[in-house]
């Protein structure tokens, strides 16, 4: 009954579990709390979900990102890159120098944290902002209006990387390694965006746009009530640069003309969203140079912020 919600208690109820959604799935939930049930979720509106074939986003192949004995393929990527952030402000991104065999790994270690026992999860469940590694549910449930279907696994893997032993012990290796080798990715984008912007190749990592890097491992449970939460909400992000890893069940969306769009997974593929910080960057510094990067709206399985 109406009257009788108090959701201020029941969110600090679900948080005290230290269980996450996972938990409240293994328990054997049939129907999902209250704090999650978003009251103008509508997703039965076919008008603003157009077909996934009508919109394709740009893959660019970047060559293992070997380019200095072959000006004109560099030439040819930039152009690519000018091209999708103007149109879209994303593209998807092969032969970008990870290989499949460290993605595999990484999903399997972040599937592998999250779906361990709920005892050796909670060693990680914290809020506290202090903290390098952090495990939870939400990390604006105290904020929000409504709760998403999500648990997190975050971890700041620059410019300070973390030790081995302060990383869970399913996942921390790979975690490192994807770590550094998205780091050097995120160097190579930012080059390139550089130069599409008709500037230094350096000039972005100057700025210090590629110092830091934030990694979000997110894992949505099965849901026994989806027409009532989201995954993610409708959101752009807050950093300079996303690199997204999905898995093969996709679930993420894009807002394009004013329609929320599918972007299917593509093996092998990482995809490439430009932030909030990079869009008041441009804009302020090079507004004469690029018009407005468009921010975009992702729901991700796995990603890393730069």
């Amino acid at each position: 009954m109406e009257a009788t919600y108090d959701r201020a208690s029941e969110v600090k109820a679900f948080d005290e579990l230290k269980i996450g959604v996972k938990g409240l799935l293994d328990a054997g939930v049939t129907q999902i709390p209250r704090i999650f049930h978003h009251p103008h979720l509508n997703l039965t509106d076919s008008n603003l979900l157009l077909s996934s074939t009508t919109m394709v986003i740009p893959t660019i192949d970047l060559k293992g990102g070997v380019f200095d004995e072959y000006t004109v393929t560099r030439e040819s990527v930039i152009a690519m890159i000018r091209d999708a952030v103007e149109r879209f402000g994303f593209f998807q991104v092969i032969n970008h120098g990870i290989s499949n065999d460290v993605m595999e790994k990484m999903k399997d270690g972040i599937r592998g944290f999250h779906e361990q026992d709920s005892d050796v999860r909670k060693k990680f469940y914290t809020r506290d902002v202090t903290k390098t590694v952090k495990y939870n549910s939400n990390f604006d449930l105290y904020s929000s209006p409504s709760a998403n279907w999500r648990d997190t696994l975050s971890c700041f893997m620059a410019p300070d990387v973390p030790e081995t032993e302060d990383l869970p012990d399913i996942c921390g290796e790979i975690m490192l390694e994807y770590a550094k080798r998205v780091m050097k990715l995120g160097e190579l984008i930012f080059e390139l965006l550089s130069e599409a912007l008709g500037l230094n190749p350096n000039h972005l990592k100057e700025m210090d746009c590629t110092k830091g890097l934030l990694m979000l491992s997110h894992y949505y449970p099965p849901c026994p009530e989806p027409g009532l939460t989201f995954g993610t909400s409708p959101h752009s992000d807050r950093s300079f640069l996303t690199i997204l890893l999905q898995d093969h069940i996709g679930g993420l969306q894009v807002r394009q003309n004013g329609y929320w769009v599918d972007v299917p997974p593509v093996p092998g593929a990482l995809l490439v969203n430009l932030g909030d910080l990079l869009q008041a960057s441009c804009y302020c510094d090079m507004i004469q140079t690029v018009r407005l990067i468009q921010i975009y709206i992702c729901l991700c399985d796995l990603f890393c912020s730069l």
